[in-house]
């Protein structure tokens, strides 16, 4: 018996549901169980493949703008500090509040408004003890800081739903005034 005849055997068979065909070029049965086309195989075969896909990329995304926002804001408090060493003073504001513009204009629009800058926080202290002062003296130490930003996660996958808490700071120590001038008020 050759491969014809195993062939023709196979596919005459009355009770067999099987489909014979021969693959070209080799002569061999190549057996199909079924005459149905397979649906929605791909489908599924798609669900199972995009549904991790789309939670990897979501999870980069969501660390990614996370570490972004980070380093946004340490860069705002940072500009913040040398603007503050320096006394300079914007037109109409005291230097505290000259201070909390100049790190919202760095913040990229996060700290916008009333609301970005009360998260700006301001804190001056007497070098030798690191005791608190309300004073902008020179040679205090000024600290900046955005405390309390929350951002929440754009696919909470795998993590609760509370919102990321950001904090930064940065500090100096401020500079001295030229002789006659005096510092200019902080509030």
């Amino acid at each position: 018996m050759d491969l014809r005849d195993l062939h023709n055997s196979i596919s005459q068979g009355p009770d067999l549901k099987w489909i014979c065909t021969s693959i070209r070029g080799f002569g061999m049965p190549f057996i199909r169980l079924s005459k149905k086309p397979r649906r929605g195989n791909a489908f599924v075969e798609m669900a199972f493949t995009m549904v991790p896909l789309f939670a990897l990329v979501f999870a980069i995304i969501d660390f990614s703008f996370a570490i972004f926002l980070k380093s946004t804001f340490q860069h705002a408090v940072r500009e913040g500090v040398r603007y503050a060493v320096t006394y300079q003073l914007k037109p109409g504001m005291q230097h505290d509040a000259s201070i909390k513009s100049v790190v919202q204009e760095n913040a990229s629009g996060f700290l916008a408004g009333t609301t970005g800058a009360n998260k700006i926080k301001i804190y001056y202290f007497i070098p030798d003890t690191l005791a608190p002062t309300m004073a902008n003296a020179p040679g205090n130490i000024v600290e900046i800081a955005v405390e309390g930003f929350q951002w929440g996660w754009i696919a909470p996958l795998l993590r609760s739903g509370t919102p990321l808490t950001i904090n930064v700071r940065s500090s100096d120590r401020m500079e001295g005034l030229p002789g006659g001038t005096t510092a200019p008020p902080p509030r």
